[in-house]
């Protein structure tokens, strides 16, 4: 709406004009404006002015006008960048157990807890869930590790009774390094056996085994920290149930590569070996199996964003879902002219990776891979006064104003621009006051 036009002194509401008051002339609404411009003093606008004196008016001489009223709300501000969906950042998965590879999986396929991953020597290997591999052979009661933690909650998990686990500080005595389960059987004798009392240790602090297990024929004693598991006897009867169900020697003992240990449920990306090849080498990429959208954004604006922020996920048929920002990489891809950035052009700013997990997984059923539009918020402003952008009045001597439905303007201070509504903070102006916009 410009200032000079002589529909701003109407009584208007909702664009239906009752009785008009008495026509303003044009000399005295420049005078009014020029004394709001004068003593206001802030920044010129779209409407305002011209040098000569003369109403400038930037909306059309047809524009509808209404009044409507301020509001009080919330705004905030959105940056949209462009990411991909899919099912995250693929790893590689290195095989430890020594044979030759006898089966894989096919690409695309999902492996939970206990199945077979894929086959060395014609015999499977299993996935388990943990954050430890195994990294020695669990061959021998007593040995105490997160490693022996692994195998002891996957079998429980799987409904095999591993018997009584024990508590943190006891201090477990570990037989000879001789008396491996390969060359004596753990049930012969009470020296093979767990010592679980809750004997101190001495004064030293306990002794830490070797990678041997220890000084050949003299037992270790270690204590139980939090998140360590104990081969007991119960627990190598387990192994062994289980490992005869899956068609494994029931030995008892596990080793190196027996089994491949992950975080959680995996989905087969792709396989970068064959059958017939070593189970020591590179054998396939690997993806968490719940989707997941990544976004390449500019290093220098990344610390704006946090962990745990809400975004809005534009989707390929334009729909919209909400998402969480659940990771920030911090290794920075590419840099400044060297082509590898986000954008892959010589002037590609270098990035970081921001991952963002799906609020409704059952929004994007029915895309494994595509790319999308992730609006981030960058500002807010809570509990704020706030009218339509059209209904600033911008004054050429600098700063905006209002029009009341009386027809008086009201000089504002302009805050937060976002959603077609500015904040504003005026004299008078309040929650419902009512103003004059442009549609």
């Amino acid at each position: 709406m410009a200032a000079g036009t002589d529909t701003g002194s109407a009584d208007i509401d909702d664009g239906a004009a009752t009785e008009p008051p008495p026509r303003r002339t044009r000399k005295r609404r420049v005078a009014v404006i020029v004394a709001l411009a004068v003593t206001v003093g802030i920044g010129a606008g779209a409407v305002g002015l011209s040098s000569r004196g003369k109403p400038s008016a930037v909306a059309s001489s047809a524009a509808q006008v209404r009044t409507i009223a301020v509001v009080r709300t919330d705004l905030s501000n959105t940056r949209s960048m462009s990411g991909t969906l899919g099912f995250g950042t693929p790893q590689t998965l290195t095989g430890a157990k020594q044979g030759i590879i006898t089966a894989l999986p096919a690409a695309g396929t999902t492996v939970t807890r206990g199945q077979q991953l894929y086959r060395v020597n014609d015999l499977p290997v299993p996935l388990f869930y943990g954050g430890t591999p195994l990294f020695r052979s669990l061959d021998r009661p007593g040995l105490v590790g997160r490693d022996v933690e692994v195998v002891a909650s996957n079998l429980q998990a799987l409904g095999y009774d591993v018997g009584s686990q024990p508590r943190a500080g006891t201090v477990i005595t570990q037989p000879a390094a001789e008396q491996a389960l390969g060359s004596t059987s753990p049930s012969g004798g009470a020296s093979t056996a767990p010592t679980t009392g809750g004997t101190s240790a001495p004064s030293g602090g306990p002794t830490a085994p070797s990678a041997g297990g220890g000084t050949p024929g003299a037992p270790t004693r270690i204590t139980v920290e939090s998140g360590d598991g104990v081969v007991t006897k119960s627990l190598i009867a387990a192994i062994k149930r289980w490992q005869k169900a899956v068609g494994l020697q029931p030995t008892g003992s596990l080793g190196i590569g027996d089994v491949v240990v992950l975080p959680g449920e995996i989905r087969i990306g792709t396989l970068q070996t064959q059958l017939g090849r070593p189970g020591t080498e590179a054998l396939m990429s690997v993806t968490p199996t719940g989707k997941v959208v990544t976004v390449p954004v500019d290093a220098a604006n990344v610390g704006s964003i946090k962990q745990g922020d809400k975004v809005t996920i534009t989707l390929p048929d334009n729909s919209a879902t909400p998402g969480t920002v659940s990771g920030i990489g911090t290794a920075v891809q590419g840099s400044a002219g060297s082509g590898s950035g986000s954008g892959g052009g010589p002037n590609s700013p270098p990035t970081v990776t921001v991952t963002v997990a799906i609020d409704d997984p059952s929004a994007v059923k029915s895309f494994d891979s595509a790319t999308v539009q992730v609006a981030f918020v960058s500002g807010t402003a809570a509990g704020v006064l706030a009218v339509p952008v059209a209904a600033l009045l911008a004054l050429s001597g600098g700063g905006y104003a209002v029009q009341l439905r009386s027809g008086g303007l009201v000089a504002v201070q302009t805050g937060m621009f976002a959603m077609g509504l500015v904040a504003i903070t005026g004299n008078g102006i309040a929650e419902g006051t009512q103003v004059v916009t442009t549609s």
